[in-house]
């Protein structure tokens, strides 16, 4: 069983950055492949940024060059460094698990109660 709880997300203009943080509590953090998704108001959850066990990282289109996934696993939390974002980045993010490399939604074990990201133009 593993729990995650994120932090960081907030009201910040377009053009400006934020870092989401999600901490996880549980067994076998360094076992998974992390993931951040989101969903917007009215849309489908998407996949946003994935990193696997050996850090290897992957993201979706529309956030590659803009955003960074990164973890440490002495301290069981992933984060999401956010650069240059964009009203269209409005969302609720959520942080999940997967044991395997996925962009997924239904593929991911674990998953934290989300954290509201705004954007205003």
């Amino acid at each position: 069983q593993v729990q995650l709880l994120e932090s960081g997300g907030g009201l910040v203009q377009a053009g400006g950055s934020l870092r989401l943080s999600c901490a996880a509590s549980g067994r076998s953090f360094s076992t998974y492949v992390m993931n951040w998704f989101r969903q917007a108001p009215g849309k489908e959850r998407e996949f946003v940024a994935g990193i696997s066990w050996d850090g290897g990282s992957y993201y979706a289109a529309s956030v590659k060059g803009r955003f960074t996934i990164s973890k440490d696993n002495a301290k069981s939390t992933v984060y999401l460094q956010m650069n240059s974002l964009k009203p269209e980045d409005t969302a609720v993010y959520y942080c999940a698990a997967s044991t395997i490399i996925t962009r997924e939604a239904s593929m991911c074990r674990y998953w934290g109660q989300g954290t509201q990201v705004s954007v205003s133009s």
